[in-house]
């Protein structure tokens, strides 16, 4: 299971899942035109996927 946390208070969010299909969300990170990156958790069937989380101003950092 995926867990964003907030690198500065610690708070932590648990599972999302796919309205379509149920699936929870995987962790993944698209790279952008310009070199950079952008995290996001995509449907594991190919449904969508949305812009990881942020918390404190910041994105929210998942370990796997």
């Amino acid at each position: 299971m995926a867990f964003y946390t907030c690198e500065v208070c610690g708070m932590s969010v648990g599972t999302v899942t796919c309205g379509k299909c149920g699936k929870e969300l995987v962790h993944d990170t698209l790279t952008k035109d310009d070199g950079g990156s952008v995290a996001v958790a995509k449907c594991p069937d190919g449904h969508g996927m949305i812009k990881s989380p942020q918390c404190c101003g910041t994105d929210m950092t998942c370990a796997i």
